[in-house]
């Protein structure tokens, strides 16, 4: 047995498996023979042979980001829909008998099993995920792994980067597991956890959850091969993914608020959660910059100009930083909040400092470094050039001018030796700039299931839905005309203005004198429209490009956002007027707004409501697999608070 492997799993070769083929025995802590789960022993009773009996869909396997035993990135979905799966969660170090090592044993029993019937062992695959990621890095995992996964049987040993990622795993499959600690409040290194294994079908559907009392390979392996018969696994239709927490699989990780998609009826739920659970680990952001995600080209910079860690970490600061503001109370992130998709998921339009009205919905800052111009018209075409406006914006950040920002970070007393380690100098107009633009250049997302079935070959990385989703994107709903996907690589985006007509409605439109006006979910109340005016400054009008450009021609005209990540990012539009990808396909399928402007490549679709619900789980599957680890280091940053 290799050196170093733990005493959970030397507890499970030397005593549960003995237990198991009835050579040995042991005690627990008091001398007495523990009670042993049935699967450890033979059963007393006759399972129902396969084929007699179905297994209801009990919803969609969740995803998430792991780490394989050679510390490769892999998501959990690209472990599943080619094979059955059974899937585990364990801590090496557990030496509960009837724990961890319980499952670990039936797990093998199973892949003796499976030796004698070659073309079923084929089909499965065994995942046996960690939740103590501190010590049970990939390292561990291959020594735990070293003495079971043996032979051409498919069983890999996982972990996770870090807690973040794996808490949301754990949460998405209800696995509650908590740290013990001693009576100085020191941890134990042992968990409190209930013990499940989930049986997962080529759907990613899960078919069975077993606990301690039902984990048996008996009644295990009767169940796959149930599954595995075609007539048997395709009595019941697919169950819509929302049924297991799949729909908030893309949602932000702690957000600390919510999308708006529900708000209209009695019954939505607030999915808020507070800022003070934050957690979080920096991690080396340069690589994101440096080698973009899978689905990404090459990353535009300037060689005279280079990309360091010391400007990225530096940048990071003044991002989080509310002292960037005229009167400190104001950061980057309070619009731009990481959790919500560097956007804000509750906010129609921005609300700057001391509430003050934005016109426009912050748009992401996913993947910002490759658009070519920025804001929603445009009018900037660098980074470095576009922080400075928000800082100067009277309803953003409310600075009276760029020298009062650099006298303030020269004052501050924290920020001299960083800027002079990563420019040589102190702050100024070009190097400030320049660092908040070096952090937004790494915040780069892709590798998404689109990426990893369009760039990498892997057909089960996204389901049959998203490919008809992508036909349909490609094809007759005309999606790709404007947001743009090449051979090596994709954007989604022409960089290009159109005129939806949303901008036309928003302007020309009269309100009526009596407003419906929402007062909490699924609550309304008309008011006359004359309170509303005198309580309310005059809406200033929004006329796109046109503002940039003074060519009529421009009028309403609007950048085209890039989709990735777009799952994350709601509510849409440049005014933040559709709460949800449905609604947006919706408008679309209708033909926008029609008037003298509007886009000639917008007209009506004739989409049904299969080929609208493929479209949005195709829009789903472009969420990057790195979005938990670009969270997790944003919230590892201090934020900067008023003195």
């Amino acid at each position: 047995m290799p050196a170093g492997i733990n005493a959970g799993i030397m507890r499970f070769v030397v005593y549960g498996l003995a237990v198991f083929i009835g050579v040995g025995s042991g005690s627990d802590a008091n001398g007495a023979d523990p009670v042993l789960a049935p699967g450890y022993r033979p059963l007393a009773f006759s399972v129902p042979s396969p084929g007699s009996y179905s297994l209801s869909r009990l919803g969609a396997a969740a995803n998430g980001e792991v780490l394989d035993s050679d510390g490769r990135n892999l998501a959990l979905h690209d472990l599943m829909g080619d094979k059955l799966v059974l899937l585990s969660f364990i801590y090496s170090t557990c030496t509960e008998v009837n724990g961890c090592p319980l499952a670990t044993a039936v797990l093998h029993q199973i892949k003796g099993r499976l030796a004698k019937d070659a073309e079923m062992a084929k089909r499965v695959r065994l995942l046996t995920l960690s939740f103590n990621p501190s010590h049970d890095t990939p390292a561990v995992m291959k020594r735990y792994g070293g003495e079971l996964a043996t032979g051409e049987f498919d069983w890999r040993f996982l972990t996770t980067a870090s807690e973040i990622e794996l808490n949301r795993i754990l949460g998405a499959y209800g696995q509650s597991v908590v740290k013990e600690y001693d009576e100085r409040g020191r941890s134990t290194g042992t968990f409190a956890h209930v013990l499940r294994v989930f049986l997962i079908d080529l759907d990613r559907q899960i078919r069975n959850i077993y606990s301690v009392s039902f984990l048996h390979a008996e009644i295990l392996i009767n169940d796959m091969k149930t599954l595995l018969d075609s007539a048997s696994a395709s009595v019941e239709p697919t169950a819509p993914a929302a049924d297991f927490s799949e729909k908030h699989e893309v949602l932000p990780w702690y957000p600390t608020g919510d999308h708006k998609a529900d708000y209209d009826t009695i019954e939505y739920r607030t999915n808020s959660v507070a800022l003070s659970n934050r957690l979080g680990q920096p991690t080396d952001l340069i690589r994101y910059a440096d080698s973009p995600p899978r689905g990404l080209p090459a990353l535009a910079l300037d060689p005279d100009v280079p990309i360091t860690r010391k400007k990225i970490e530096l940048g990071r600061k003044l991002f989080f930083d509310r002292r960037l503001s005229g009167n400190n109370t104001f950061s980057c992130a309070m619009c731009h909040i990481p959790e919500q998709g560097f956007t804000n998921n509750e906010m129609a339009t921005a609300v700057g400092i001391e509430g003050r009205t934005v016109r426009r919905n912050a748009p992401t800052l996913y993947n910002v470094g490759y658009a070519r111009v920025l804001f929603h018209d445009g009018r900037e075409s660098t980074l470095e050039q576009q922080v400075w406006g928000p800082m100067l914006a009277a309803n953003e950040m409310a600075n009276p001018s760029i020298g009062f920002v650099i006298d303030k970070l020269n004052a501050a007393g924290d920020y001299t030796e960083l800027f002079n380690a990563a420019y040589g100098k102190e702050p100024d107009m070009i190097n400030i700039g320049n660092a908040i633009a070096s952090y937004q250049r790494t915040l780069n997302s892709a590798n998404s299931p689109f990426d990893r079935w369009k760039y990498a070959g892997i057909q089960a990385a996204i389901d049959e839905s998203a490919k008809r989703g992508f036909q349909l994107f490609t094809g007759k709903a005309r999606c790709a005309s404007c947001h743009r996907i090449e051979k090596d690589y994709a954007l989604f985006s022409d960089d290009q203005f159109h005129d939806t007509g949303i901008g036309f409605r928003q302007t020309m439109h009269r309100a009526p004198k009596n407003l419906r006006v929402q007062v909490a979910p699924g609550m309304f109340l008309n008011v006359d429209e004359a309170v509303i005016a005198a309580v309310r400054a005059p809406e200033p009008n929004d006329l796109g490009r046109y503002e940039i450009t003074g060519l009529p021609e421009d009028r309403w005209k609007y950048k085209t956002p890039s989709l990735r990540n777009i799952a994350l990012t709601a509510p849409y539009m440049h005014d933040g007027s559709l709460v949800s990808l449905e609604g947006v396909i919706e408008f679309y399928d209708r033909g926008g707004i029609e008037h003298e402007n509007l886009d000639p490549l917008i007209r009506p679709l004739s989409l049904t409501r299969n080929e609208i619900n493929d479209l949005v789980v195709f829009l789903e599957s472009l969420t990057g697999d790195n979005v938990a680890i670009l969270l997790s280091d944003a919230f590892a940053q201090e934020v900067g608070v008023a003195e």
